[in-house]
């Protein structure tokens, strides 16, 4: 109900959908935050710069709470690329972001390489980059995908492996742009 009326342009509702959610959002910033290295972000500042990033949004394209956490996760997913390419740009040398994933086993994933591995994957195919930044960046389940994006359950689990073999592949053999 609170996701019409802001779609409808009640500030109010967008105001306490975002505090209902906001506990969510919490766990989601934090679990993105515990594996980086040398980030001066906060859980409280990725959360506020997400919000504020959705919040410029006119028309906001959210249909249920499931949509609101996969834009949110997104909107936490820029933040974290802009912010460790910020701290990049600033240094000689380039010192590597790493997140913990569950991608194939792997350990730690540089955050360069994958934001570049989810770029290329959105162009062969971007409704797998949108479930991974629903299911890895979001923490979102397999339910909660399916309800997003309208397929079954099963579909979502398939789709998922395919992004999940893709990025390992990506991963291990990334394009070097020297």
């Amino acid at each position: 109900m609170m996701i019409v009326e802001w779609r409808d342009g009640d500030i109010g509702a967008r105001d306490n959908l975002i505090a209902r959610l906001y506990p969510e959002l919490k766990q989601i910033a934090a679990a993105r935050l515990r594996n980086e290295q040398n980030s001066s972000l906060s859980t409280h500042d990725l959360i506020n710069d997400a919000i504020e990033r959705i919040i410029r949004i006119e028309q906001p394209e959210v249909a249920s709470r499931s949509h609101f956490i996969a834009l949110s996760s997104r909107m936490m997913r820029n933040i974290l690329v802009d912010n460790a390419r910020a701290r990049s740009a600033g240094k000689r040398s380039r010192q590597r972001i790493e997140l913990s994933t569950n991608i194939q086993g792997s350990g730690p994933v540089d955050l360069h390489r994958l934001d570049s591995a989810l770029i290329r994957l959105e162009a062969i195919d971007p409704a797998l980059m949108e479930i991974v930044e629903m299911r890895y960046f979001g923490g979102m389940t397999v339910t909660e995908v399916a309800e997003a994006t309208g397929w079954s359950e099963p579909t979502v689990k398939r789709r998922w492996q395919v992004a999940r073999a893709w990025l390992a592949d990506a991963l291990s053999s990334p394009i070097d742009h020297a």
